[in-house]
């Protein structure tokens, strides 16, 4: 796997205001307005690499080079037993030309989900660069030997607070997670907390991959890549073709 060094979890502050009743309503009508034109790049199928495993390394290096916030996060969406689907933000970790590897606890919601129908998608969304990728295919664990890699490679605090949390699930209030995490790290002072066996990774196994670039007046570039033999992710198994925006 190809290893993604930016930072493994995503922060944001907490705003504890609450709504000002006498503030003003957003503008309704404003959003009509709210537009703009997308001048950056362009794409052209001689631009295009035979593996889309390849074009996507190219375009995350430019994203990464660009310097962009958080450009390995990625909208990851798993539909449950319902047919209900659900949408999260993830970071990526590692890929190679047979998937894209995200971790998180595997009791989870999404995992549930994952379990139910393995279907999913991922979504990378470049503003700067006006840039999407989108990849579908199915889910399936990573090896052990994977996960065990993975975790152990996390900032100590990190794995505190995988190996404390119950993703998902209902907590009274903020204080139990930090005396649930203050406890782990009572029993463990030298750091040496275990990666629990329910969190570990995941591999989409892609079958289809479509690369948008943003033009001016709204046509848009795409270009989608299909696999000929399903299940071959070879660099030869891959029809491209240009999409309508």
């Amino acid at each position: 796997f190809s290893n993604l060094t930016s930072a493994d979890t995503m922060t944001a502050s907490e705003n504890n205001s609450k709504a000002d009743p006498k503030a003003p309503a957003a503008d309704k009508d404003a959003l009509i307005e709210e537009r703009r034109q997308y001048a950056t790049g362009t794409l052209e199928r001689a631009q295009l690499a035979a593996s889309p495993f390849k074009q996507f390394e190219f375009w995350l290096g430019e994203a990464r080079k660009a310097g962009l916030i958080d450009a390995t996060s990625v909208a990851l969406t798993s539909v449950d037993a319902d047919a209900r689907p659900h949408t999260r933000v993830v970071l990526l970790k590692q890929f190679d030309d047979q998937g894209f590897v995200w971790f998180t606890d595997q009791t989870s919601d999404k995992a549930q989900q994952i379990a139910a129908n393995s279907a999913v998608c991922m979504l990378f969304f470049w503003r700067e660069l006006e840039r999407q990728v989108r990849i579908e295919g199915q889910a399936h664990k990573v090896p052990a030997d994977v996960s065990d890699e993975y975790f152990y490679s996390r900032p100590q605090e990190s794995r505190f607070s995988a190996a404390a949390s119950k993703q998902s699930s209902v907590v009274a209030n903020r204080a139990v997670l930090e005396a649930q995490v203050q406890a782990l790290r009572d029993a463990h002072p030298e750091g040496d907390v275990a990666r629990p066996e329910h969190w570990g990774g995941y591999q989409l196994v892609p079958d289809y991959f479509e690369f948008w670039q943003g033009r001016n007046d709204r046509l848009h570039d795409r270009f989608v890549y299909r696999q000929k033999t399903s299940g071959e992710t070879n660099q030869e198994n891959w029809q491209i073709d240009r999409l309508s925006p």
